[in-house]
Protein backbone atom coordinates (compact mmCIF):
# COMPACT_ATOMS: atom_id res chain seq x y z
CA UNK A 1 0.00 0.00 0.00
CA UNK A 2 1.24 3.43 -1.07
CA UNK A 3 2.41 5.14 2.01
CA UNK A 4 0.14 8.04 1.67
CA UNK A 5 -2.92 5.52 2.05
CA UNK A 6 -3.74 4.05 5.58
CA UNK A 7 -5.44 1.42 6.85
CA UNK A 8 -7.79 3.28 8.74
CA UNK A 9 -10.76 3.46 7.49
CA UNK A 10 -13.53 5.34 9.67
CA UNK A 11 -16.88 3.92 10.07
CA UNK A 12 -16.24 1.11 7.58
CA UNK A 13 -18.25 -1.01 9.20
CA UNK A 14 -21.48 1.28 8.45
CA UNK A 15 -21.18 0.98 4.78
CA UNK A 16 -23.09 -1.27 2.81
CA UNK A 17 -21.15 -3.75 0.80
CA UNK A 18 -21.23 -1.63 -2.41
CA UNK A 19 -19.77 1.77 -0.34
CA UNK A 20 -17.02 0.03 0.98
CA UNK A 21 -15.93 -1.46 -2.31
CA UNK A 22 -16.43 2.08 -3.27
CA UNK A 23 -14.12 3.06 -0.65
CA UNK A 24 -11.54 0.75 -1.55
CA UNK A 25 -11.44 1.48 -5.30
CA UNK A 26 -10.78 5.17 -4.34
CA UNK A 27 -7.49 3.98 -2.68
CA UNK A 28 -6.28 2.92 -6.36
CA UNK A 29 -5.03 -0.39 -4.80
CA UNK A 30 -7.64 -2.20 -7.48
CA UNK A 31 -6.93 -2.76 -11.24
CA UNK A 32 -9.97 -3.24 -13.22
CA UNK A 33 -10.48 -6.75 -13.76
CA UNK A 34 -9.81 -7.33 -9.20
CA UNK A 35 -12.64 -4.47 -9.16
CA UNK A 36 -14.96 -6.09 -11.37
CA UNK A 37 -14.51 -9.47 -9.95
CA UNK A 38 -14.96 -8.47 -6.68
CA UNK A 39 -18.15 -6.08 -7.52
CA UNK A 40 -19.93 -8.93 -9.35
CA UNK A 41 -19.91 -10.64 -5.28
CA UNK A 42 -16.36 -12.91 -5.85
CA UNK A 43 -17.98 -15.58 -7.56
CA UNK A 44 -15.56 -18.42 -8.89
CA UNK A 45 -16.69 -19.60 -12.24
CA UNK A 46 -17.79 -23.20 -12.30
CA UNK A 47 -15.37 -24.05 -15.55
CA UNK A 48 -12.44 -22.54 -13.70
CA UNK A 49 -13.02 -24.59 -10.71
CA UNK A 50 -13.31 -27.49 -12.69
CA UNK A 51 -9.74 -27.07 -13.68
CA UNK A 52 -8.56 -26.26 -10.01
CA UNK A 53 -9.60 -29.94 -8.70
CA UNK A 54 -11.48 -33.11 -9.28
CA UNK A 55 -15.16 -33.59 -9.59
CA UNK A 56 -16.98 -30.31 -9.27
CA UNK A 57 -20.64 -29.68 -8.85
CA UNK A 58 -20.24 -26.09 -7.59
CA UNK A 59 -18.63 -23.50 -5.14
CA UNK A 60 -18.29 -23.29 -2.06
CA UNK A 61 -18.47 -19.28 -0.90
CA UNK A 62 -17.08 -17.84 2.20
CA UNK A 63 -17.47 -13.81 3.15
CA UNK A 64 -14.19 -12.30 1.71
CA UNK A 65 -13.65 -9.46 4.49
CA UNK A 66 -11.06 -6.69 5.51
CA UNK A 67 -9.31 -5.94 8.54
CA UNK A 68 -8.26 -2.44 9.00
CA UNK A 69 -5.82 -0.71 11.31
CA UNK A 70 -2.61 -2.63 10.13
CA UNK A 71 0.62 -1.31 10.03
CA UNK A 72 3.66 -3.83 9.24
CA UNK A 73 6.99 -2.64 9.21
CA UNK A 74 5.68 1.05 8.89
CA UNK A 75 3.54 0.38 6.09
CA UNK A 76 -0.31 0.53 6.30
CA UNK A 77 -2.02 -3.36 5.42
CA UNK A 78 -5.69 -3.63 4.30
CA UNK A 79 -5.30 -7.48 5.03
CA UNK A 80 -8.38 -9.88 2.99
CA UNK A 81 -9.81 -12.22 5.29
CA UNK A 82 -11.94 -15.04 4.07
CA UNK A 83 -13.56 -16.56 7.00
CA UNK A 84 -17.01 -17.40 8.28
CA UNK A 85 -16.59 -17.56 11.89
CA UNK A 86 -17.76 -14.00 13.40
CA UNK A 87 -15.82 -11.87 14.98
CA UNK A 88 -12.59 -13.21 13.70
CA UNK A 89 -11.98 -9.93 11.38
CA UNK A 90 -13.37 -7.68 14.00
CA UNK A 91 -11.02 -8.73 16.28
CA UNK A 92 -7.61 -8.83 14.14
CA UNK A 93 -8.89 -5.08 13.54
CA UNK A 94 -9.43 -4.31 16.82
CA UNK A 95 -6.15 -5.50 17.73
CA UNK A 96 -3.89 -4.16 14.94
CA UNK A 97 -5.51 -0.77 16.38
CA UNK A 98 -3.85 -1.40 20.02
CA UNK A 99 -0.93 -2.05 18.52
CA UNK A 100 -0.92 1.02 15.71
CA UNK A 101 -0.88 3.11 18.96
CA UNK A 102 2.84 1.85 19.56
CA UNK A 103 4.25 2.10 15.90
CA UNK A 104 2.75 -1.24 14.39
CA UNK A 105 4.09 -4.55 13.95
CA UNK A 106 7.95 -5.08 12.69
CA UNK A 107 8.99 -8.44 11.64
CA UNK A 108 11.18 -10.62 9.13
CA UNK A 109 11.16 -13.51 7.17
CA UNK A 110 13.89 -15.78 6.52
CA UNK A 111 15.03 -16.47 2.59
CA UNK A 112 12.20 -19.13 1.20
CA UNK A 113 14.13 -22.05 1.62
CA UNK A 114 12.64 -25.05 1.54
CA UNK A 115 13.28 -28.81 2.42
CA UNK A 116 13.37 -31.95 -0.21
CA UNK A 117 13.36 -35.18 1.72
CA UNK A 118 14.65 -38.10 0.17
CA UNK A 119 14.29 -40.81 2.27
CA UNK A 120 16.18 -44.49 2.04
CA UNK A 121 15.52 -47.76 3.64
CA UNK A 122 17.91 -51.46 3.96
CA UNK A 123 21.42 -49.26 4.08
CA UNK A 124 24.15 -51.44 4.55
CA UNK A 125 26.06 -49.13 6.99
CA UNK A 126 24.22 -45.80 7.65
CA UNK A 127 27.03 -44.09 9.07
CA UNK A 128 29.45 -44.72 6.19
CA UNK A 129 26.55 -44.04 3.99
CA UNK A 130 26.24 -40.24 5.40
CA UNK A 131 30.04 -39.86 5.46
CA UNK A 132 29.94 -40.82 1.32
CA UNK A 133 26.84 -38.26 0.49
CA UNK A 134 28.13 -35.51 2.64
CA UNK A 135 31.32 -36.29 0.60
CA UNK A 136 29.05 -35.84 -2.75
CA UNK A 137 27.35 -32.34 -1.42
CA UNK A 138 28.44 -30.60 -4.72
CA UNK A 139 27.42 -33.24 -6.98
CA UNK A 140 24.31 -33.93 -5.00
CA UNK A 141 23.13 -30.18 -5.27
CA UNK A 142 24.14 -29.61 -9.06
CA UNK A 143 21.96 -32.73 -9.73
CA UNK A 144 19.27 -30.62 -7.50
CA UNK A 145 19.75 -27.45 -9.80
CA UNK A 146 19.62 -29.10 -13.04
CA UNK A 147 16.33 -30.28 -12.07
CA UNK A 148 14.84 -26.62 -11.54
CA UNK A 149 17.17 -24.53 -14.39
CA UNK A 150 14.19 -21.76 -14.62
CA UNK A 151 14.37 -21.24 -10.82
CA UNK A 152 18.01 -21.19 -11.29
CA UNK A 153 18.11 -18.92 -13.66
CA UNK A 154 16.01 -16.49 -11.51
CA UNK A 155 18.62 -16.57 -8.61
CA UNK A 156 16.99 -19.87 -6.78
CA UNK A 157 18.28 -23.38 -6.36
CA UNK A 158 19.86 -25.78 -3.91
CA UNK A 159 21.89 -24.25 -1.01
CA UNK A 160 22.76 -27.15 1.26
CA UNK A 161 22.42 -30.90 2.12
CA UNK A 162 22.41 -32.63 5.39
CA UNK A 163 22.16 -36.14 5.89
CA UNK A 164 20.19 -37.85 8.82
CA UNK A 165 20.20 -40.95 10.24
CA UNK A 166 16.70 -42.26 11.50
CA UNK A 167 17.51 -45.88 12.45
CA UNK A 168 21.04 -47.55 12.11
CA UNK A 169 19.29 -50.54 13.14
CA UNK A 170 17.01 -50.87 10.38
CA UNK A 171 19.41 -48.84 7.89
CA UNK A 172 16.89 -45.58 7.49
CA UNK A 173 18.18 -42.75 6.78
CA UNK A 174 17.29 -39.38 4.80
CA UNK A 175 19.12 -37.00 2.53
CA UNK A 176 17.67 -33.29 3.18
CA UNK A 177 18.35 -30.64 0.10
CA UNK A 178 17.41 -27.21 0.81
CA UNK A 179 16.58 -25.22 -1.72
CA UNK A 180 15.65 -21.29 -2.62
CA UNK A 181 12.47 -20.89 -4.49
CA UNK A 182 12.05 -17.43 -4.76
CA UNK A 183 8.59 -15.77 -4.15
CA UNK A 184 6.66 -19.46 -5.25
CA UNK A 185 5.43 -21.40 -2.02
CA UNK A 186 7.56 -24.06 -3.84
CA UNK A 187 6.01 -27.46 -3.25
CA UNK A 188 6.05 -28.37 -6.61
CA UNK A 189 9.92 -27.68 -6.99
CA UNK A 190 11.45 -29.29 -4.30
CA UNK A 191 9.37 -32.20 -4.82
CA UNK A 192 11.20 -32.01 -8.60
CA UNK A 193 14.22 -31.88 -6.90
CA UNK A 194 14.05 -34.91 -4.81
CA UNK A 195 12.78 -36.87 -7.18
CA UNK A 196 15.44 -36.01 -9.78
CA UNK A 197 18.18 -36.63 -6.87
CA UNK A 198 17.26 -39.35 -5.36
CA UNK A 199 19.16 -42.43 -7.98
CA UNK A 200 22.33 -40.63 -7.02
CA UNK A 201 21.76 -40.76 -3.71
CA UNK A 202 20.97 -44.69 -3.66
CA UNK A 203 23.83 -44.87 -5.98
CA UNK A 204 26.23 -43.08 -3.43
CA UNK A 205 24.72 -44.33 -0.33
CA UNK A 206 22.93 -48.19 -1.53
CA UNK A 207 19.81 -49.32 -0.11
CA UNK A 208 16.34 -48.89 -1.06
CA UNK A 209 14.88 -45.62 -2.68
CA UNK A 210 11.82 -44.31 -0.51
CA UNK A 211 9.92 -41.17 -0.52
CA UNK A 212 10.61 -38.70 -2.33
CA UNK A 213 8.67 -35.34 -1.30
CA UNK A 214 9.34 -31.94 0.43
CA UNK A 215 8.34 -31.50 3.93
CA UNK A 216 6.31 -29.27 5.06
CA UNK A 217 7.87 -28.43 8.57
CA UNK A 218 10.18 -25.81 6.79
CA UNK A 219 12.58 -24.68 9.45
CA UNK A 220 14.80 -22.43 7.35
CA UNK A 221 12.07 -20.69 6.47
CA UNK A 222 10.76 -18.90 8.94
CA UNK A 223 9.33 -15.57 9.99
CA UNK A 224 9.53 -14.05 13.56
CA UNK A 225 7.10 -10.49 14.34
CA UNK A 226 6.90 -8.56 17.64
CA UNK A 227 4.73 -6.20 18.34
CA UNK A 228 4.26 -3.94 21.66
CA UNK A 229 0.86 -2.38 23.15
CA UNK A 230 0.34 0.03 25.98
CA UNK A 231 -1.64 -0.62 29.16
CA UNK A 232 -3.87 2.34 28.19
CA UNK A 233 -4.60 0.66 24.65
CA UNK A 234 -5.76 -2.56 26.56
CA UNK A 235 -7.83 -1.58 29.20
CA UNK A 236 -5.41 -1.05 31.98
CA UNK A 237 -2.50 -2.60 33.82
CA UNK A 238 -4.66 -5.14 35.09
CA UNK A 239 -5.52 -6.73 31.96
CA UNK A 240 -2.01 -6.22 30.88
CA UNK A 241 -1.25 -8.73 33.37
CA UNK A 242 -3.63 -10.44 33.09
CA UNK A 243 -2.67 -11.42 28.93
CA UNK A 244 0.91 -11.96 30.19
CA UNK A 245 -0.62 -14.51 32.89
CA UNK A 246 -2.37 -16.40 30.15
CA UNK A 247 0.53 -16.46 28.06
CA UNK A 248 2.53 -17.81 30.43
CA UNK A 249 0.22 -20.72 31.04
CA UNK A 250 0.47 -21.32 27.46
CA UNK A 251 4.36 -22.53 27.99
CA UNK A 252 3.39 -24.15 30.92
CA UNK A 253 0.77 -26.28 29.43
CA UNK A 254 0.08 -28.03 26.40
CA UNK A 255 -3.78 -28.24 26.70
CA UNK A 256 -4.00 -24.32 27.22
CA UNK A 257 -1.24 -24.12 24.76
CA UNK A 258 -2.99 -25.85 21.96
CA UNK A 259 -6.11 -23.25 21.87
CA UNK A 260 -4.03 -20.10 22.47
CA UNK A 261 -2.01 -21.22 19.04
CA UNK A 262 -5.79 -22.03 17.84
CA UNK A 263 -6.28 -18.36 18.43
CA UNK A 264 -3.12 -17.51 16.86
CA UNK A 265 -4.32 -19.69 13.35
CA UNK A 266 -7.65 -18.09 13.56
CA UNK A 267 -6.59 -14.97 11.80
CA UNK A 268 -3.88 -15.85 10.00
CA UNK A 269 -5.39 -19.10 8.23
CA UNK A 270 -8.44 -16.88 7.75
CA UNK A 271 -6.14 -14.61 5.71
CA UNK A 272 -4.00 -17.16 4.06
CA UNK A 273 -7.45 -18.56 2.59
CA UNK A 274 -8.23 -14.85 1.23
CA UNK A 275 -5.16 -14.70 -0.62
CA UNK A 276 -4.87 -18.08 -1.74
CA UNK A 277 -2.46 -19.78 0.17
CA UNK A 278 -2.13 -23.48 0.87
CA UNK A 279 -3.29 -23.38 4.79
CA UNK A 280 -3.21 -27.07 4.97
CA UNK A 281 0.96 -27.14 5.01
CA UNK A 282 0.69 -23.79 7.11
CA UNK A 283 -0.77 -25.72 9.74
CA UNK A 284 0.70 -28.53 9.54
CA UNK A 285 4.40 -26.94 9.95
CA UNK A 286 3.04 -24.39 12.89
CA UNK A 287 2.08 -27.35 15.07
CA UNK A 288 5.13 -29.64 14.34
CA UNK A 289 7.32 -26.35 14.73
CA UNK A 290 5.62 -25.64 17.97
CA UNK A 291 6.56 -29.62 19.27
CA UNK A 292 9.80 -29.60 18.04
CA UNK A 293 11.15 -29.69 21.78
CA UNK A 294 9.53 -32.39 22.33
CA UNK A 295 7.25 -30.60 24.53
CA UNK A 296 3.98 -28.45 22.34
CA UNK A 297 4.57 -24.57 23.30
CA UNK A 298 2.77 -22.13 22.24
CA UNK A 299 3.97 -19.86 18.82
CA UNK A 300 3.77 -16.50 20.24
CA UNK A 301 3.96 -15.10 24.24
CA UNK A 302 3.19 -12.25 25.44
CA UNK A 303 5.13 -10.72 28.53
CA UNK A 304 4.83 -7.65 30.82
CA UNK A 305 7.27 -4.57 29.88
CA UNK A 306 7.14 -1.08 32.03
CA UNK A 307 3.69 0.66 31.07
CA UNK A 308 2.18 -2.36 28.15
CA UNK A 309 3.39 -5.81 27.08
CA UNK A 310 5.28 -6.95 23.96
CA UNK A 311 4.32 -10.24 21.76
CA UNK A 312 6.59 -12.40 20.08
CA UNK A 313 5.69 -15.06 17.54
CA UNK A 314 7.97 -16.70 15.48
CA UNK A 315 6.84 -20.30 13.13
CA UNK A 316 7.51 -21.79 9.71
CA UNK A 317 5.52 -20.00 7.08
CA UNK A 318 5.76 -20.78 3.20
CA UNK A 319 3.77 -18.70 1.20
CA UNK A 320 3.63 -17.23 -2.33
CA UNK A 321 3.17 -14.77 -3.95
CA UNK A 322 3.29 -16.02 -7.58
CA UNK A 323 2.63 -19.68 -8.69
CA UNK A 324 -0.87 -22.03 -7.33
CA UNK A 325 -4.02 -20.10 -7.25
CA UNK A 326 -2.78 -16.58 -7.89
CA UNK A 327 -2.38 -17.70 -11.52
CA UNK A 328 -5.86 -18.73 -11.87
CA UNK A 329 -8.44 -17.52 -8.77
CA UNK A 330 -9.40 -13.77 -9.21
CA UNK A 331 -10.13 -13.44 -6.32
CA UNK A 332 -6.85 -14.24 -4.75
CA UNK A 333 -5.33 -12.18 -7.53
CA UNK A 334 -7.38 -8.89 -6.40
CA UNK A 335 -6.77 -9.76 -2.57
CA UNK A 336 -2.53 -10.18 -3.49
CA UNK A 337 -3.48 -6.46 -4.89
CA UNK A 338 -5.22 -4.92 -1.92
CA UNK A 339 -2.52 -6.59 0.60
CA UNK A 340 0.35 -4.86 -1.88
CA UNK A 341 2.99 -7.60 -0.91
CA UNK A 342 5.76 -7.28 -2.93
CA UNK A 343 7.44 -10.34 -2.22
CA UNK A 344 6.83 -13.68 -0.34
CA UNK A 345 8.55 -12.61 2.51
CA UNK A 346 6.83 -9.40 2.66
CA UNK A 347 3.63 -11.31 2.92
CA UNK A 348 4.69 -14.24 5.45
CA UNK A 349 5.75 -11.07 7.69
CA UNK A 350 1.85 -9.68 7.62
CA UNK A 351 0.27 -13.05 7.72
CA UNK A 352 2.12 -13.62 11.42
CA UNK A 353 1.56 -10.29 12.34
CA UNK A 354 -2.43 -11.07 11.40
CA UNK A 355 -1.58 -14.26 13.62
CA UNK A 356 -0.34 -12.24 16.53
CA UNK A 357 -3.05 -9.47 16.75
CA UNK A 358 -5.83 -12.36 17.16
CA UNK A 359 -3.92 -13.61 19.57
CA UNK A 360 -4.02 -10.73 21.57
CA UNK A 361 -7.16 -9.79 20.96
CA UNK A 362 -8.52 -13.48 22.09
CA UNK A 363 -6.25 -12.84 25.70
CA UNK A 364 -6.91 -9.32 25.80
CA UNK A 365 -10.78 -11.10 25.89
CA UNK A 366 -10.18 -13.64 27.88
CA UNK A 367 -8.33 -11.73 30.67
CA UNK A 368 -11.04 -8.96 31.10
CA UNK A 369 -14.90 -9.72 30.24
CA UNK A 370 -13.94 -13.37 28.86
CA UNK A 371 -14.36 -14.75 25.33
CA UNK A 372 -17.90 -15.42 25.24
CA UNK A 373 -19.59 -12.32 25.37
CA UNK A 374 -17.85 -10.20 22.59
CA UNK A 375 -17.73 -13.48 20.40
CA UNK A 376 -21.58 -14.14 21.00
CA UNK A 377 -22.60 -10.71 20.04
CA UNK A 378 -21.14 -11.24 16.77
CA UNK A 379 -22.60 -14.33 16.45
CA UNK A 380 -26.20 -13.58 16.76
CA UNK A 381 -25.75 -11.70 13.22
CA UNK A 382 -25.34 -15.57 12.32
CA UNK A 383 -28.13 -16.95 14.13
CA UNK A 384 -30.51 -14.18 13.10
CA UNK A 385 -29.81 -14.68 9.21
CA UNK A 386 -30.59 -18.44 10.05
CA UNK A 387 -34.01 -17.11 11.93
CA UNK A 388 -34.82 -14.74 9.18
CA UNK A 389 -33.81 -16.05 6.16
CA UNK A 390 -31.95 -12.28 5.60
CA UNK A 391 -29.65 -11.52 8.43
CA UNK A 392 -30.67 -7.98 7.63
CA UNK A 393 -32.29 -5.95 10.58
CA UNK A 394 -34.93 -4.22 8.78
CA UNK A 395 -36.03 -8.05 7.97
CA UNK A 396 -39.88 -9.15 8.74
CA UNK A 397 -39.86 -10.73 12.49
CA UNK A 398 -40.55 -14.52 12.45
CA UNK A 399 -43.17 -16.12 13.85
CA UNK A 400 -43.07 -16.00 17.88
CA UNK A 401 -41.04 -12.86 18.06
CA UNK A 402 -38.02 -14.35 17.42
CA UNK A 403 -37.19 -10.71 15.71
CA UNK A 404 -37.92 -8.70 18.69
CA UNK A 405 -35.55 -11.47 20.96
CA UNK A 406 -32.69 -10.74 18.45
CA UNK A 407 -33.01 -7.22 17.97
CA UNK A 408 -30.89 -5.75 21.19
CA UNK A 409 -28.18 -8.75 20.17
CA UNK A 410 -28.05 -7.27 16.80
CA UNK A 411 -27.83 -4.04 17.98
CA UNK A 412 -25.01 -4.89 20.73
CA UNK A 413 -23.19 -6.92 17.26
CA UNK A 414 -23.24 -3.48 15.94
CA UNK A 415 -21.40 -2.02 18.80
CA UNK A 416 -18.88 -4.70 19.11
CA UNK A 417 -17.79 -4.21 15.39
CA UNK A 418 -17.66 -0.54 16.01
CA UNK A 419 -15.18 -1.09 18.31
CA UNK A 420 -13.45 -3.33 17.38
CA UNK A 421 -12.90 -1.37 14.05
CA UNK A 422 -11.86 1.72 16.10
CA UNK A 423 -15.24 3.64 14.65
CA UNK A 424 -16.76 6.73 16.75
Amino acid sequence: MSQNVSSRISGFYKRCVEDRLRAIQALGLLDEDALAHLASGGGLPTAVADRMCENVIATHALPLGLALNFRVNQRDVLVPMAVEEPSVIAAASNAARMVRLSGGFSGEADPPIMTAQVQLDDVPDTEAAAGRLEAARASLLAAGDAAIPRMVARGGGCRDLEVRVLSAELGVLVVHLYVEVGDAMGANLVDTVAEAVAPLVQRIAGGTIGLRILSNLSVRRRVRVTATVGDDALGGADVASGIARASRFAELDPYRATTHNKGFMNGLDAAAVALGQDFRAIEAGAHAYASLSGRYRPLSTWERVPGGLVGRAELPLAVGTVGGSTEVHAGVRAALQLVGAKSARELAVVLASVGLASNLAALRALASEGIQRGHMRLHERKRALAVTGTGSDEATAPPSGEGKRFAPERAEASRAVQQAEGGT
